[in-house]
């Protein structure tokens, strides 16, 4: 039996996935709540998902906020024991969007799931090939071969 992909989600994936339920991205979202991928976070992305939540412009509920971030939350796996493999990491232009390439390295990801271009464009940088990859969610979903079911 194989692991299952250690998935980091940037804050735009975890809405378009739980918040606006992209249809597009249906079946990602029932492949992971059958746990067939291991999510990844940390607290400081944790309160930015939740800072973002808040924002008016997005107009949810307070409940539905808290369903959100619980849902989500209930999904991610803790961290694997032992001392990850310390290694250099490229600066996002985006200084809020490091945390996701830490989070990646930190916690032995295979993919950093993001629509985010900047993000998006380090998926070849040499310090992270061979480490992780940086694809869309839409990508990852058909490379997983999961389309449903």
């Amino acid at each position: 039996m194989t692991k299952p992909a250690r998935l980091v989600l940037d804050t735009n994936t975890v809405l378009a996935l739980w918040h606006f339920s992209d249809p597009r991205l249906a079946p990602l979202v029932g492949a992971i709540a059958r746990k067939r991928f291991a999510l990844l976070s940390r607290d400081d992305a944790l309160e930015e998902l939740r800072r973002v939540l808040a924002r008016a412009r997005f107009d949810i509920a307070p409940e539905q906020q808290a369903r959100i971030l619980a849902q989500y939350g209930d999904l991610l796996v803790p961290p694997p024991s032992g001392t990850a493999t310390a290694f250099e990491l490229p600066q996002c232009r985006d200084r809020d969007d490091q945390k996701f390439l830490e989070i990646a390295r930190d916690h032995a990801a295979s993919h950093l799931l993001t629509r985010d271009k900047r993000l998006l464009e380090l998926n070849r940088h040499r310090l992270l090939r061979e480490r992780f990859r940086i694809v869309t969610p839409e990508k990852f979903q058909a490379e997983s071969g999961d389309h449903g079911g």
